[in-house]
């Protein structure tokens, strides 16, 4: 019996040390429903920040990942050499957490897929990433890009009615009123058979 003790108690210390160690000590969460980047350090919040996640066809990848490396001075080879200062790559396909002078879009969808910061916020981010430690670190990306209706997706509205004014010559009598109120539909005219 004592056995058994102590074989449950040496596999609970297992379990125990096991599940601290897989615990990340830095935890970035991206909400691409709100736009918004949190963090923790030891499971206590540090910052919030706005973010840009994908765009329409260009959606940010959900899901729990490691980053596998950190570059400070990055310039994209497919998108024009657009410069990614600060990137932090969580995907094999080029995923990154990156600053980006774009700040205007920040807080909407505006990327090809990487999440944006504004520069400050990533050089922030950079520094406690490579502090922590790429091991450490764990990003969870969640929610959806919340969508604008495209001009395709709009139903049209039916054509106001249009409205003339009363004129002389029109089948109106010049004694009617030419108050602005009193506007009358435009008479329709009989297209004349050749």
């Amino acid at each position: 019996m004592r056995r058994v003790g102590l074989f449950a108690a040496s596999l609970l210390g297992a379990l125990t040390f096991g599940a601290g160690w897989a615990k990340a000590d830095l935890l970035i969460t991206v909400d691409k429903t709100t736009q918004r980047m949190s963090i923790s350090v030891d499971g206590q919040p540090r910052y919030a920040w706005w973010v840009s996640t994908g765009k329409a066809g260009h959606e940010t990848p959900v899901g729990t990942f490691s980053p596998s490396r950190l570059v400070k001075d990055h310039a994209s080879k497919e998108w024009d050499n657009s410069p990614m200062p600060h990137s932090i790559f969580f995907t094999h396909r080029g995923h990154a957490i990156h600053g980006s002078t774009a700040t205007r879009n920040l807080g909407r969808p505006a990327s090809h897929g990487c999440v944006r910061l504004a520069p400050g916020n990533a050089a922030t981010l950079f520094a406690l990433v490579r502090t922590e430690g790429l091991v450490k670190t764990r990003i969870v990306i969640q929610g959806q890009e919340s969508r604008k209706p495209s001009a395709r997706s709009v139903k049209r509205q039916q054509p106001k009615a249009r409205y003339a004014e009363p004129s002389a010559g029109a089948g109106y009598s010049s004694s009617q009123s030419r108050r602005p109120g009193a506007l009358r539909p435009a008479p329709e005219y009989e297209a004349q058979a050749r």
